[in-house]
């Protein structure tokens, strides 16, 4: 099959089909990708959400819906929600199994759900993937209870001058053939570092959900600012 390219275009169809392609080894290059990191970063996420038995969660962009199963753990009943049918249909193969978790195709600027349907929200390496994340906060905090509170997870801008020099060398040179050594389609990682290289700093990001209404933004950097732990609540009127 030739090889799905996405650009900084964005456009969904393109995007969705290279995370089809890459579904099956999706996991496995990330872990390769991040030394092991990807594992931490998912582990921070689920206790900034702090997932409680009984509450309603979305997972956006979840992917294979390893970060989904991590919630589920809690008791919590989870939606699985991404836009790629390919990465859905492996996150079933692989967690299907779990009764408190559910999987659903959903454009994240037009979701399929009701307004303050969900005690919180959570979207992991998603939202830089999206045409319009501007319309992706908002469409989160329609769909968020008053009251609840919203996790992003994104990479972002080392503050440090000399690792971001280091991070970039790495992301441009090394990403792509680490990618293609794990068997997965080296061209989609091509357009990771690019999506990242384009991507707002901690600051910009965290001024775009303010926007979007949400109130308590902050965000902690993780792995030197590699990724950024964004956390907000939806006022309670």
């Amino acid at each position: 099959m030739e090889p799905n390219r996405a650009d900084l275009g964005k456009d969904p169809s393109h995007v969705s089909g290279m995370f089809d392609q890459v579904a099956a080894g999706y996991d496995r290059t990330n872990t390769a990708m991040t030394f092991g990191n990807d594992a931490l970063w998912r582990a921070a996420t689920t206790r900034a959400v702090a997932p409680k038995r009984g509450e309603r969660i979305l997972d956006l962009a979840a992917g294979t819906a390893s970060s989904s199963a991590s919630l589920a753990g809690s008791g919590a009943q989870v939606v699985a929600a991404d836009f790629s049918p390919g990465m859905l249909a492996e996150g079933r193969r692989r967690h299907g199994h779990l009764p408190n978790l559910t999987f659903v195709q959903a454009d994240a600027t037009d979701l399929p759900f009701g307004d303050d349907e969900f005690d919180a929200v959570t979207m992991s390496y998603g939202l830089r993937n999206v045409q319009q994340p501007k319309k992706a906060l908002a469409e989160l905090f329609r769909v968020t209870r008053p009251g609840g509170r919203m996790v992003i997870n994104e990479f972002s801008t080392p503050p440090g001058k000399l690792f971001r020099g280091l991070y970039r060398f790495y992301n441009a040179q090394v990403l792509p053939k680490v990618a293609r050594l794990a068997g997965t389609n080296g061209d989609a990682y091509d357009y990771l570092n690019e999506s990242i290289r384009d991507w707002p700093d901690q600051r910009t990001l965290s001024a775009w959900i303010r926007e979007a209404g949400w109130t308590d933004v902050e965000y902690r950097n993780l792995t030197f600012g590699i990724v950024a732990l964004h956390r907000a609540r939806k006022p309670l009127s």
